[in-house]
């Protein structure tokens, strides 16, 4: 029992991703950190035998979002939340295993890796002095982003570092950063060079990736997609909200990171689907008595509202695709019906809040007194002589069960009710 303890406790380290207090988790699980949790894929595969052994290739994550694929070379027994020390260029670095086996090729070829591709060696399990060590090193991260800042606005350079990575064994910092245009910072190097003293590696970032490490709350009230699941972005464009019908307003089309919501993105293909089944919106619609124009269109529905008018609502009716479809052929055949519906305007009922019932609509379902509709309430002679009526009714209805109870015949007692079974038989043999 001992000895299971103890190798508890050597798997149990201070995880360098969590957002705790600095207690002692165990990492074999899970993270608490939502950033960490996106970038993990359920290995369905774990369970069966060999299963960690079956595959050279292993996937370490380090500071999200970034991790990568190393060769084990020296066949340790690797589990997922084991903190191993890597390869790095230069000294090596300190990451946390996330995925062993058979299921590492595929993520491997879901990230686009280029076959020509050297990988880098696990060297070992993290050991105490290099997990010391890189709590040191991480420790410094903040302030040299607040520092690197400031000496990039002293050189007049129009960008903004949004975050700093230092390697596990402190002897290289990548910095990340945001620009509009093309930065030339090689003068920018030399002096974190100087001032730091650490090998710089400069990554560009973009807005989106700024905004999921950053976090927030949206509009739809909850986490920002790209800082809980989102690890790839796609560009937005505002044809999307075109499809969808949506007012260009860039103050609501437009997320934290001030460029198009990536959920413009998210139903587009099925507007585009449906828009395929609703008439042009230049073709007009001809009656006998009026023209119609296109006003608008529920295009998920397949109805769309017509006016008599081009610039604002008049003479409203709603009509289906179908209904729409027929006309066009009626008046491209030189036919005009006489109404636009088959069974006249339909009325659209207004979804907006505000256009609803009073407040008391919800009051309506309560189950109300049964109240005598003769006998007015608030009439105290009324009430008496209600009262007289019913008891009246009460001692008719009492009399009369007496009645047809006293015309009831009274059964007789069997006279063979006693007697025993063979006295019975003779007696109806008889």
């Amino acid at each position: 029992m001992s000895d299971q303890l103890n190798k508890t406790k050597d798997k149990m380290v201070e995880s360098p991703y969590c957002c705790g207090t600095g207690s002692k988790i165990q990492l074999v699980r899970q993270s608490c950190n939502p950033h960490t949790d996106k970038l993990n894929s359920y290995d369905w595969l774990a369970d069966m035998p060999d299963n960690a052994l079956a595959e050279e290739m292993v996937e370490v994550q380090f500071k999200p979002p970034r991790k990568g694929y190393y060769i084990n070379s020296n066949h340790l027994d690797l589990h997922k939340g084991d903190i191993v020390a890597v390869e790095a260029n230069p000294g090596h670095d300190i990451g946390t295993v996330t995925m062993t086996g058979r299921l590492v090729p595929l993520q491997m070829k879901k990230a686009n890796l280029k076959p020509n591709v050297e990988f880098k060696r696990i060297y070992r399990k993290a050991r105490t002095v290099d997990i010391d060590k890189y709590k040191e090193s991480k420790a410094h991260e903040h302030d040299t982003m607040i520092e690197s800042r400031q000496i990039a606005k002293d050189l007049g350079l129009q960008m903004k570092i949004g975050d700093v990575e230092y390697q596990g064994d402190g002897n290289k910092a990548i910095f990340y950063y945001i620009a509009d245009e093309r930065v030339d910072f090689r003068q920018l190097i030399k002096v974190l060079a100087e001032r730091f003293r650490v090998r710089i590696e400069m990554k560009q970032i973009g807005a989106r990736q700024e905004a999921g490490r950053i976090g927030g709350i949206g509009p739809c009230g909850r986490e920002l997609c790209c800082a809980t699941w989102m690890t790839s972005f796609i560009s937005v464009s505002t044809s999307a909200a075109r499809f969808q019908d949506l007012s260009l307003n860039p103050q609501k089309l437009a997320g934290q990171c001030a460029k198009l919501k990536c959920c413009l993105n998210y139903e587009v293909d099925q507007y585009v689907e449906a828009l395929k089944r609703l008439p042009s919106r230049e073709i007009t619609l001809q009656t006998v008595d009026n023209e119609y124009f296109f006003f608008k269109a529920d295009i998920l529905a397949h109805t769309i509202t017509y006016s008599t008018d081009k610039h604002i609502l008049v003479n409203e009716c709603t009509i289906s695709s179908r209904r729409a479809f027929d006309i066009i052929e009626m008046n491209r055949s030189g036919k005009k019906p006489t109404e636009l519906s088959e069974t006249g305007p339909v009325q659209v009922e207004s979804k907006d809040i505000l256009d609803q019932d009073t407040i008391t609509r919800f009051d309506k379902n309560k189950k109300k007194k049964k109240k005598s509709t003769n006998i007015v309430p608030h009439d105290p002679q009324a009430q008496v002589q209600q009262q007289d009526e019913r008891r009246q009714q009460k001692i008719s209805h009492k009399a009369q069960n007496l009645s047809q109870e006293a015309k009831k015949p009274q059964n007789k007692p069997r006279g063979n009710r006693h007697k025993p079974n063979n006295v019975r038989n003779s007696t109806n043999n008889s």
